[in-house]
């Protein structure tokens, strides 16, 4: 029998882990509910109407066949590697430990951008139910936005580092009702044919008026409407089955919000219309759906959805935050960052010092925004500016992570040290495909960069941030190495015949 060398965290004896209890609908619910379907389709088009005007719904087409790709990367190494549950560790049990720790910290610069923009998305959407409150003003009333988000700082603070099962459930709840909302404001957009000025305008899905550049430019802004998709790969030591549902839950959310998010987005431009009027509309917008509902459909569904949209915001910056303060606890335990973030609370049994510190920059980093007045990406709303410029420098440094991961599944498939764990099948798919992947991912940061007229652009800071990674992972290799291999301890990645893969 095996035994664990004494002073890591490799997983005990089989017998010894979680028993494995959850069935696979639990793990795809967990990961729908992280993508926050009512959230993306709320906040994430906004932003790009400046760059591609109409063509939003060609550009989340497009980002959909990229998240695919990196979606069978994914698949390809759940099915074989178990207990995988994140990308860094996939990367750092495939790849090697530097590797995995460049991953996982282009992962916590996307997660840390995450939390900041969410909390700001946060205020946006309140104020956007407050106006609703008031649909005969013609100046609503409007509580400063800074002053939500110190409201929304406070409670995450006194949720930090508690378990957040319950809370999960909830917001599972209400993202189910507002998917269920989403779809019936679709219908009766269609039945109504869309804006009596425009109707249904299938030329959004062209090239008709912006250039190639500019839709794949914007294709990483759809990225971030399915950041988290693969949550559900981090409950393989909870669902039964693993290697069978973990991707089958994989492949599900993909299916379910790729679907969803080319449709609601169609809908949306259609709805608002796809003249200039319309399209201004829809740019200057504190919530499309919300304003969508009232229009369509009335003032009590405009509500509805944006009270989901609003409680879904404020979900991801929570589970955001949670998910940053554990990768931070994991860099401070091995010799990276202070040893007070490597602190597990005794009561939440979670790593509350870490959290409160995501948090900490949550809070600091947009009363600095605020009080700057900056940025400004186009939107005309102060709140929402904040929230895509951290979501686009976010979801740069996770497309970084995403093209670390399809390079971790051709590795996986082509190295002769795995031939006998995924016993050479498909390998000319596993390879193809993401490889594939991974071109698109690169084109797409390429356009990003190429086209960034200042040095403080959205994707420049994302790719600041994984500069530093890059250069601590080559220059202090030590501290790279004990840091990945942690990670992948942590998560226990092994082949099923119990062998480390590093």
């Amino acid at each position: 029998m095996t035994q664990t060398p004494p002073e890591t965290n490799l997983a005990p004896e089989t017998d010894q882990l979680p028993h494995r209890r959850l069935p696979f609908w639990v793990a795809l619910a967990m990961s729908v509910a992280l993508v926050g379907p009512t959230l993306a389709m709320s906040g994430n088009g906004q932003g790009l109407i400046g760059t591609v005007g109409k063509a939003i719904p060609l550009v989340f087409l497009i980002g959909l066949i990229g998240v695919s790709l990196v979606g069978y990367s994914f698949v390809r190494l759940t099915r074989h590697l178990n207990h995988a549950g994140s990308a860094y560790g996939l990367v750092g049990g495939t790849i090697g430990p530097r590797a995995g720790f460049f991953s996982g910290f282009a992962m916590l610069g996307a997660y840390v951008g995450f939390s900041i923009g969410t909390l700001a998305l946060t205020a946006a959407f309140t104020n956007a139910f407050i106006a609703q409150l008031q649909p005969d003003a013609e100046d609503p009333y409007q509580v400063p936005w800074l002053l939500v988000v110190l409201v929304g700082a406070g409670i995450s603070f006194l949720l930090a580092g508690r378990d957040i099962r319950l809370l999960a459930k909830i917001l599972l709840g209400i993202e189910g009702i507002g998917i269920l909302a989403m779809v019936i404001l679709v219908a009766v957009i269609f039945a109504k044919g869309g804006a009596p000025t425009t109707g249904v305008d299938f030329s959004v899905f062209t090239f008709d008026g912006v250039s190639a550049s500019a839709v794949l430019s914007g294709v990483v802004a759809a990225f971030l409407s399915w950041a988290g998709f693969e949550a559900c790969a981090s409950m393989g030591e909870e669902t039964d089955d693993p290697r069978r549902n973990i991707p089958r839950a994989l492949g599900g959310t993909l299916l379910l919000t790729g679907v969803l998010f080319v449709v609601v987005m169609f809908a949306q431009v259609i709805g608002f219309g796809t003249d200039e009027a319309g399209l201004a509309a829809f740019q200057g917008s504190g919530n499309t759906l919300g304003d969508l509902g009232s229009t369509y459909v009335g003032q009590w569904f405009s509500l509805l959805i944006i009270f989901t949209a609003t409680v879904a915001a404020f979900g991801c910056h929570l589970a955001t935050s949670a998910t940053s303060g554990r990768m931070l606890y994991a860099f401070g335990r091995d010799g990276f960052g202070p040893k007070a973030l490597a602190h597990i609370h005794a009561e939440t049994g979670g790593p509350r010092r870490a959290t409160w510190l995501v948090v900490g920059v949550a809070l600091v980093v947009d009363l600095i925004c605020g009080a700057l007045d900056w940025p400004d990406m186009g939107t005309g709303n102060d709140a929402i500016d904040t929230y895509f410029l951290f979501a686009v420098a976010g979801s740069v440094c996770l497309m970084v992570c995403y093209l670390l991961v399809e390079i971790a599944a051709a590795w996986f498939v082509g190295a002769p040290k795995f031939v006998g764990v995924h016993g050479g099948t498909g390998k000319v798919l596993g390879l193809l495909l993401p490889l594939l992947g991974a071109v698109v991912i690169a084109v797409v940061l390429w356009f990003n960069v190429k086209d960034a007229e200042t040095w403080s652009a959205a994707p420049l800071l994302g790719l600041y941030w994984c500069a530093i990674g890059l250069i601590i992972a080559l220059a202090a290799s030590g501290i790279a190495k004990r840091v990945g291999e942690s990670l992948s301890r942590e998560l226990e990645l092994s082949p099923p015949d119990g062998r480390p893969v590093s």
